[in-house]
């Protein structure tokens, strides 16, 4: 483990200057704590005995007992993700492994074009060392059936999905994806299966004779195929990766290599097709060729006929799927189809298999989706109001993905149910979301619920700007702000607004218990009072005065979510318990304190208020009051 991530010593811990701070404040004498810990690491080190052994055995016993009653619904879907290895998860695999070998074999292929730069010797040289694994029996085995593996399930997906209204990057892959095997149908019959059933060897002076001299419009459909397969490739390539966080960073790396190696091997192809028409000056030279290959005129007929049958073969195949679905369709109209109810009033026919991301889709009513219903993204998540219980389970990649996320109960993904009777949904992301909106976690799409809000506002900051440069002040200003954040690191808290010499943190956003949101933002509270007069001993020369932060806690119901323009939203919360919040943290100034509970936190944290006087402060617009304790020192915080 590297020094950035090693867990500190009990040294480092007990000379930490917050550390001593806080224990200072506690009345916890560290030589004291030193020496218990170290008798009980003693007593650790020690092989337990009969007696001791029996007592962790019930202990964990219970704790299994306590894990599982308080998170049924993580064990539920972790249950469905073993047990539902199901046959969308399987083409799913399926899917990417038969992509990655044909890439491989295809970058192979036009590595070994590249060396036609330099000459056919090193051209030919190159694509023998390159192809050989591919031309054994294991290899063309496996490059045989991840062919055949990659385009029947691209027919299954024609066929499968209930509407074909596509967005454009995935017209655009499916078109090209299509188009390819008929570009390289004459290609492939006059090379691997040439040489299988008519005794051709090929050659990149031969093939390059036939593809610039004799036919020449067939260089341009190399050329054309080339630029089709890679560019069906990257489209995959990059939507699989885009909702990968490292993706970004390394995305110029595979922008570089995605435009260099079809360059290079598409400038060798022209160069050393130049270097055939030159040749071909001297007539013995074709002829020679193409007596080496074995390559006659019969013999080139019967490959045009062979490719011909191949590409009337495969046009019948791939018009299979569609006159399937049109049989389907015509059937499934005579029956009165389930309704879709979306959140906007507009209730829409479900075919029967149809997915909600493809009936939202063929009914234009806009959905995000980021990887093209995939289920990677998440970005289509939807909650489920009215019909869940007619719905199955989340299995396979749709129970892996909720589990990702977190999802709340009644989250589905529009792009993996495919209901069978009335269904009303509602999005929970907008419909223009990025992958990055993919990985908010479930219930911070937006939704009223219990939480803990701290404010957060250092004292006389006016002052301190009126006595320092400009410069000074953000230095010290940054300072301040980078103590409170680790603050927040360090007790579970959420950044969520910046408020001029303040912040706004959320406590308890991931928390199964809502009242351990409140215990974490005391001991922020804690952290960041032991930080500040950690910074004032770090700064007194720098500073007029001590900085003094006023702080507000208030736990209660408040609308929760991700907020903000697109493409900079942020999780953070609205309503009246954050006005509340903010209005106890500037109460603080009022009674002189450090921080400032309101009455219901404390009752939920288990606050020690016994002897305190519980205050109480109107709130505008209500007649309710709001009760609080004023804290000033960091022994009131104890819980």
């Amino acid at each position: 483990m590297d020094r950035y991530h090693r867990e500190p010593t009990l040294a480092e811990v007990l000379s930490d200057p917050v550390t001593l701070a806080v224990m200072d404040a506690d009345g916890v004498d560290r030589y004291d704590l030193a020496a218990t810990l170290s008798q009980m690491a003693a007593k650790l080190m020690r092989p337990p005995g009969p007696v001791e052994k029996k007592k962790r055995l019930a202990d964990s016993a219970i704790a299994k007992a306590v894990i599982a009653d308080r998170k049924p619904d993580v064990a539920e879907l972790s249950e469905s993700m073993t047990r539902g290895y199901n046959a969308r998860m399987l083409r799913s695999n399926v899917r990417v492994i038969s992509a990655l070998v044909l890439l491989a074999f295809v970058v192979c292929h036009l590595t070994a074009h590249a060396f036609l730069l330099v000459s056919f010797a090193r051209a030919d040289a190159a694509l023998d060392m390159l192809m050989s694994p591919w031309r054994t029996a294991i290899g063309t085995a496996i490059l045989v059936s991840a062919l055949l593996a990659h385009y029947l399930n691209g027919l299954w997906s024609i066929y499968v999905r209930r509407y074909l209204r596509l967005s454009r990057w995935e017209r655009w892959q499916l078109g090209l994806g299509l188009c390819i095997p008929l570009l390289l149908m004459l290609h492939v019959t006059s090379t691997r299966v040439a040489e299988s059933l008519l005794g051709v060897s090929s050659h990149y002076s031969s093939v390059l004779i036939v593809q610039w001299l004799l036919s020449p419009w067939l260089a341009v459909l190399q050329a054309t195929a080339v630029l089709t397969v890679w560019i069906h490739a990257c489209i995959g390539v990059h939507f699989w990766l885009r909702t990968k966080p490292w993706y970004a960073h390394w995305r110029p790396l595979f922008v570089g290599l995605g435009m260099l190696l079809p360059t290079l091997a598409l400038s060798g192809y022209v160069a050393a097709g130049n270097r055939v028409l030159r040749d071909a000056e001297n007539p013995n030279y074709v002829k020679l060729s193409l007596e080496a290959s074995n390559l006659t005129d019969q013999k080139r007929a019967q490959i045009g006929r062979i490719a011909g049958i191949g590409s009337a073969a495969y046009l019948a195949l791939t018009l299979l799927p569609f006159a399937g679905r049109g049989v389907r369709g015509w059937l499934s109209r005579r029956r009165r189809p389930p309704l879709l109810t979306h959140s906007s009033g507009r209730t829409v026919p479900l075919l029967p298999g149809a997915t909600v991301l493809e009936t939202l889709r063929e009914s234009g009513i806009p959905h995000a989706s980021v990887c093209g219903g995939r289920a990677r993204c998440t970005t289509c998540r939807i909650l489920v109001t009215r019909g869940l219980d007619s719905l199955p389970k989340p299995s396979g990649l749709e129970a892996r993905a909720l589990a990702r996320i977190g999802a709340t109960p009644g989250m589905r993904l529009a792009c993996q149910i495919c209901p069978t009777a009335d269904i009303s949904v509602m999005p929970l992301l907008a419909a223009d979301a990025g992958a990055a909106d993919g990985t908010v976690r479930g219930g911070l799409e937006g939704s009223e619920r219990l939480i803990t809000v701290l404010f957060v506002d250092l004292r006389g900051s006016t002052t301190l700007g009126e006595a320092k440069l400009p410069y000074d002040l953000l230095y010290i200003l940054n300072q301040f702000f980078s103590e409170m954040t680790k603050a927040l690191d360090a007790t579970n808290g959420h950044y969520a607004q910046f408020a001029g010499n303040g912040l706004m943190a959320l406590y308890g956003l991931n928390a199964k218990d809502p009242a351990a949101g409140v215990v974490d933002a005391l001991r922020g509270a804690r952290e960041m009072l032991a930080r500040v007069d950690q910074l004032n001993s770090r700064l007194r020369g720098d500073l007029p005065q001590p900085m003094r932060i006023g702080i507000g806690i208030h736990f209660s119901e408040a609308i929760v979510g991700a907020m903000g323009p697109p493409g900079s939203q942020i999780i953070t919360a609205i309503g009246e318990t954050v006005n509340a919040c903010a209005r106890l943290e500037s109460l603080t100034k009022k009674y002189d304190c450090a921080v400032i509970v309101s009455r219901r936190g404390a009752e939920m944290a288990g606050l020690d208020v016994k002897g305190r006087q519980l205050h109480q402060v109107p709130l505008k617009g209500r007649t309710q009051t709001l009760e609080f304790y004023a804290l000033k020192t960091l022994a009131d915080l104890r819980v």
